[in-house]
């Protein structure tokens, strides 16, 4: 029998003087961010993978992950953007058929560190009392007084460009032979055709954020050809495409620190259909002229009710984000809101009055409903048909 004893090896220190021990999984590594939490009961590896967590911490509040580990296919993106991640147990079992293999492996391959064996509980509390907090994440050994010393010095979230970091290279066109935008079902049931019924391709412009794939994937599916743009592409750039509409994507950031962003969307509003999501929302806050301010702890997670006052429609949507729309300032500059988060009455969707221009808060290709929001790029796509025939008859 073995007398070994498991050291708790990691440390999570929070700016307001919290310390958390643990044991360390994934990689030898120190890590600062902002530290939030996640109340997904599963899609750990679609948190990992979203860019929207750029230069964040993230505590999972489900108490066990990793238990049907890591697929290549199910990746939002090229690997983890996440800076650490803490959960309160990892499984230490793998059962998945397609799985390949474990979340510590993953971790580890990618370079994040992760910390196990903490109340995620008291973690999620104080972040719900004081608000997202400054952290430090560390599996080298270091001594709490260093970790509280490399939380508080960190810069923080607020003011700071994260898309840069995350967008694309260069411009491309997304799954041209329809490959990778393939809907996975164990039954064979294409959910894409429950909500898209028409034939025509329209041609669309996509600015790349931080966009997650299951986003474009969506939009290939129901019927547009998406060609991708980093985020500091022009609006020159963008019309030299013709496209017949412009969809802007989540990210992670502050939305008020993008000002090539705000700037490129004033200059295509007049001319084009656009459809935003998340931080694509935010950057049209702006390019409206109306402002974003941060939230206490934000959204994440997949169980976030928003209501339609137009409709009267309540979704369970998906949200990831920190930073929310004024309402006042949406309205006094024509915009009109039309959904609201039931939890906190915060913005949630809006449109213009005299254009055909719509975003909204949260992430309708995540399907946590699982579909309660997968009619807006089906709408988008009516939008934009009607749009192209007024132009053909004018």
């Amino acid at each position: 029998m073995s007398n070994s004893v498991k050291i708790r090896n990691a440390v999570l220190a929070l700016e307001d003087g919290s310390i958390f021990r643990g044991f360390s999984f994934g990689a030898s590594a120190t890590v600062v961010g902002e530290a939030v939490f996640n109340t997904g009961m599963t899609g750990y590896q679609e948190t990992l993978t979203d860019p929207s967590y750029f230069g964040q911490i993230v505590t999972m509040t489900a108490p066990q992950i990793g238990n049907y580990g890591i697929n290549p296919e199910d990746e939002e993106s090229d690997g983890p953007k996440v800076a650490g991640f803490v959960v309160r147990e990892l499984s230490p079992v793998v059962s998945n058929w397609r799985a390949n293999e474990s979340l510590d492996e993953y971790l580890k391959k990618h370079s994040i560190p992760g910390i196990e064996g903490v109340d995620t509980r008291a973690i999620t509390k104080r972040i719900r009392v004081h608000g997202a907090l400054k952290a430090c994440l560390s599996t080298e050994g270091i001594s709490d007084e260093q970790a509280m010393e490399r939380a508080k010095q960190w810069t923080g979230i607020e003011g700071q460009d994260f898309v840069k970091e995350v967008t694309c290279a260069a411009s491309f066109t997304w799954d041209p032979n329809g490959e990778k935008s393939k809907t996975f079902t164990v039954e064979g049931t294409d959910l894409a055709k429950e909500y898209y019924h028409s034939n025509e391709i329209h041609k669309l412009v996509a600015f790349d954020f931080g966009a997650k794939r299951a986003i474009y994937k969506n939009l290939k599916n129901h019927g547009f050809e998406v060609i991708v743009l980093p985020a500091d592409a022009t609006g020159e750039e963008a019309r030299s495409h013709n496209p017949d509409g412009i969809f802007l994507s989540n990210g992670p950031g502050d939305p008020s620190a993008l000002d090539y962003a705000h700037k490129t969307v004033q200059s295509l509003l007049p001319d084009f259909p656009i459809f935003g999501i998340c931080l694509g929302h935010q950057i049209l806050t702006h390019a409206i002229g109306a402002g974003t301010y941060k939230l206490k702890f934000g959204h994440r997670g997949g169980n976030q009710p928003v209501q339609n006052i137009e409709t009267g429609r309540v979704a369970i949507t998906s949200q990831n984000h920190g930073f929310a729309s004024d309402q006042k300032k949406l309205e006094a500059m024509g915009a009109i809101v039309t959904e609201f988060n039931l939890n906190d009455q915060t913005v949630s969707g809006m449109r213009l009055k005299n254009l055909p221009v719509f975003s909204v808060q949260y992430h309708p290709e995540a399907a946590p409903g699982p579909n309660d929001a997968a009619h807006l790029f089906a709408a988008f796509h009516q939008l934009v048909g009607e749009e192209k025939k007024q132009k053909a008859t004018a």
